[in-house]
């Protein structure tokens, strides 16, 4: 029994010249298969090969132009978060300057879930043949592994390629909240015990860590509401459904002009250039709030040096042309291109400042 695959008729087959729908009530001869054929078939058939064949010329040339192939014609950005959230931005933006660097095809699949476990797992099991990558995060990465039990060592089972971004968090309510600084919310959040929660793009995320934090030292009586991602969690601050929440400065760039929300303090050790006029918690008196969230692209640990070498080098590129350059300052990020090599040293002092400070905020998976 042949398999049919659909096909748009009748519009592409009349772009073809024949009509492949209908060659099965046509009469016609048995081909080698002993499948029935007509002569609209034999006709589509030698088309459609045609066709196939000017499109795989056309990859080929791209995969070609002006540099060496890289080894495949497809390359697989994994968001371990889903749309919406500075993953899932950064990924986007880093996508097309990657395609044209190596001269293939990349995309951006989204693979959200369990704090960025699932998308991170996945890459860790992937081909060790620098065709699907990681977008990580220090969630994934660093924080994780002092939460959950995971069934894979992301820092063993994975090989850093190179820093993407580094942005602070910032506190922030929707604009119904009654407060204009940090301390006006502290306050309403005492005077009002139980009313308050906080969302989170997951457990375990820095969001998270930040608003228990906040809970333990100041010892407020908030609820943490956590999320599948930072968009979910973003859009329900924005819709009052959630009142308030740390997040990252590359998420809510774009929102803060909606008259939604509103942006108490960021996290940052100084102001950011993408939010100039917003304090930080350590000026405002809260030196323990001095974090940023990293991110980076990662692929499975047995990738061959070569291939992470190109990967870096194509990575580098793009964070440093113009456009991409400028898009990361208005997010809140710095220049933080580097060597593989400098970016694996970093993860590792980062190891054990994340331990500590889930240990201190008193976190837990909710």
């Amino acid at each position: 029994m042949p398999h049919w695959v659909a096909w748009p008729c009748p519009r592409l087959a009349k772009s073809m010249g024949t009509t492949p729908c209908n060659a099965l009530a046509q009469p016609g001869r048995l081909n080698k298969s002993g499948i029935q054929e007509t002569n609209d078939m034999r006709a589509f058939k030698k088309k459609a090969s045609a066709l196939a064949m000017g499109v795989g010329l056309a990859l080929t040339g791209l995969g070609a132009f002006g540099q060496t192939a890289y080894p495949c014609p497809l390359v697989k950005i994994i968001s371990p978060y889903p749309p919406g959230g500075t993953t899932d931005i950064l990924s986007r933006l880093l996508a097309p300057g990657l395609a044209k660097e190596l001269g293939t095809t990349v995309i951006v699949e989204n693979k959200g879930g369990a704090s960025s476990n699932i998308g991170t797992e996945f890459v860790a099991n992937a081909a060790s043949d620098g065709c699907t990558i990681l977008l990580g995060n220090n969630t994934g990465i660093v924080i994780n592994r002092n939460l959950y039990k995971l069934r894979i060592d992301p820092v063993k089972n994975l090989a850093a390629v190179g820093e993407v971004a580094s942005v602070p968090l910032v506190l922030y309510v929707n604009t119904s909240v009654p407060a204009t600084s940090v301390n006006q919310l502290l306050e309403l959040i005492k005077n009002n015990p139980g009313k308050y929660s906080y969302a989170s793009g997951g457990s375990g995320s820095p969001q998270h860590l930040m608003g228990e934090l906040l809970k333990l030292e100041k010892q407020l009586d908030i609820a943490h509401i956590p999320y599948r991602g930072q968009g979910p969690a973003l859009a329900d601050v924005l819709s009052g459904q959630v009142p308030l929440a740390f997040e990252t400065t590359t998420a809510i760039a774009a929102q803060l002009n909606s008259g939604r929300i509103r942006a108490l303090a960021t996290t940052g050790a100084v102001r950011s250039k993408g939010m100039p006029d917003v304090p930080t918690m350590k000026e405002l008196g809260y030196p323990s709030f001095v974090i940023e969230n990293w991110y980076g692209v990662f692929v499975p640990s047995k990738t061959p040096s070569h291939l992470i070498k190109r990967l870096n080098q194509a990575v580098n590129k793009v964070l440093k042309s113009a456009d991409v350059a400028a898009s990361l300052s208005k997010l809140g990020s710095s220049d933080v291109t580097g060597t593989a090599e400098q970016f694996t040293q970093f993860i590792a002092k980062e190891l054990p400042y994340w331990e500590s400070l889930v240990k201190r905020s008193g976190a837990t998976v909710d």
